[in-house]
């Protein structure tokens, strides 16, 4: 039996969650389970619980998403939970932030495969695109790194008084507490634990939402963004 093959079909909640995307669900679901276990993107073992544990974990992090903002998905990886995310919300505009090659190709070839239109996938590290890309009112994060590395990748890329969304298992409470001295130099203001997906995802999908203060990343970035945006300005000048 073939990893695709292993696929279950959707649940009748992918049908409630994405709605009029529900095909285009499947069809990544299914680019998952192929391509993205050929590439080593997702490991073949994923490929039964792509629903549960991946696609339906990630959507329902839209319930905690503002409306109409800029996204940054960091370390999208195989596009989780970026492209749920996508699929669910089109008001969105969102940019799928991954460092490797193979990943930022397989991302590119599913957007275009998708149409979404409102997603743009961009190679490179969080700490290289600072000033590159414009500041976003939500990072969204999975499975990258603990909270306190997270927050210093994904925290700078904010604008003043956005928030971090990390997607986290049982640990959330553990790291979120272990990480406090860092997120507050980091500029964080206020923390919470959230569970989201209440009757589709069992259990409840772990969100650590980190809200920051007008000086995302501190002081130290506050710098840096202000650095890059002279140079910036002085390129456009030439």
């Amino acid at each position: 039996m073939t990893e695709a093959a292993e696929l279950p079909p959707a649940p009748e909640q992918a049908r409630k969650v994405f709605g009029d995307r529900y095909a285009d669900a499947v069809r990544y679901a299914e680019l998952l389970a192929e391509a993205g276990v050929q590439r080593g993107l997702i490991g073949p073992r994923e490929v039964p619980r792509l629903w549960e544990r991946h696609l339906l974990n990630c959507a329902v992090l839209s319930e905690v998403v503002p409306e109409g903002v800029m996204v940054c998905d960091v370390g999208s990886g195989a596009g989780l939970p970026g492209i749920p995310l996508a699929l669910v919300r089109d008001d969105l505009k969102i940019t799928l932030l991954e460092p490797l090659l193979r990943r930022t190709n397989f991302l590119t070839e599913v957007v275009e495969l998708l149409g979404l239109d409102h997603v743009t996938v961009v190679r490179g590290r969080a700490e290289e695109v600072m000033g590159k890309l414009p500041p976003v009112h939500v990072v969204t994060a999975r499975a990258v790194a603990p909270l306190d590395r997270l927050a210093t990748w994904g925290i700078p890329l904010l604008r003043p008084y956005g928030e971090m969304l990390a997607l986290k298992g049982d640990t959330a409470e553990e790291e979120l507490k272990s990480a406090a001295t860092a997120l507050s130099k980091l500029g964080a203001v206020e923390t919470s634990i959230l569970h989201v997906g209440e009757g589709i995802v069992d259990p409840m999908s772990t969100v650590v939402r980190v809200e920051v203060g007008e000086s995302p990343g501190g002081v130290r970035f506050a710098a840096k963004r202000a650095k890059a945006a002279r140079t910036g300005r002085a390129r456009r000048r030439r």
